[in-house]
Parts: C-alpha cells; structure tokens; sequence
C-alpha cells in the first residue's frame, strides 16, 4: 500500500514540475515574441524579461542536477536550450535593424519536450568551495545580446 501511495505522489510531483517549466518556458516565449500577447493579439519582444525566465530555468537545472527524473531533465533541458536558442536569434535579429519578428512562427514554438535532445548547456565552468565573487557570477550568462 506505502509503495502506491509513494508512486502516485512521485507521479504528481513529476507532472507539477513539469507543468513549472512549461510555464517559465512559455513566459519566457511570450517575451520573445513567439505568442502573441493575449491583449493585444500581437508578440511583443522584451529580451531583459525573457533573459529573467531563462535564466531562471538555467538556475533550476542547476540546483536540481541530479535529482530529477529522466522525464524532468528531458523537459528541462529541450525547453532551456530550444529557448537560449531562440533568445539568440530574437537579438541578433534586432540588433540587426530586421524586424523584431513578433509575426513569425519559428521551429522552437513546437512545445519543448517534442524538440531532440541535445548537449545539456552549462552555465559555467567553475570549482566547488569557490569564493564568494565566484557564486554571485555563477547564473550570469549571455546568449549574444
């Protein structure tokens, strides 16, 4: 009886987590432009407030490593990098004078869970019992803007 109980609860925190991900990662697409804004009908670009979701996700693989199931590190991990990888192409398209693409339906609106699975990205590369200075560091990251 103890082990359904205890598969049943580890079933539903999976799903919960889940669920969390999906929405940072669909936050952090809203602010890329990839879903329009329910207001206005329209996507709007903000690369600082998508930067904050991402970077987000980044710090939960982070604290989380090693302690998710095959299922939340999949999730995980195809939503941050499907997202870094949209995130560079939003800025480099602005910074480049194009359009902001708020019109556009890329290859990354596809939920992140359907896209392959690549390397996991790292946030840096960094010994343990690092000084303070190091740790503050430690989830600032740069996707080319």
């Amino acid at each position: 009886m103890a082990e359904v109980q205890t598969t049943s609860l580890s079933g539903e925190l999976t799903q919960r987590f889940v669920e969390f991900v999906m929405m940072h990662a669909q936050n952090a697409a809203l602010f890329l432009g990839q879903i329009p804004n329910p207001q206005t009908g329209q996507g709007e670009v903000n690369l600082e407030l998508a930067k904050m979701f991402i970077d987000q996700l980044a710090m939960i693989q982070e604290k989380t490593r090693g302690n998710l199931t095959n299922e939340e590190t999949t999730v995980l991990r195809n939503a941050l990098s499907n997202l870094q990888m949209a995130f560079v192409e939003v800025s480099q398209a602005q910074k480049g004078g194009g359009p902001a693409q708020t019109e556009r339906k890329p290859e990354s609106a596809q939920s992140p869970t359907d896209a392959a699975a690549g390397e996991e990205p790292t946030i840096s590369d960094r010994s343990i019992g690092s000084d303070e200075t190091e740790s503050k560091k430690k989830f600032t990251k740069s996707y080319g803007a």
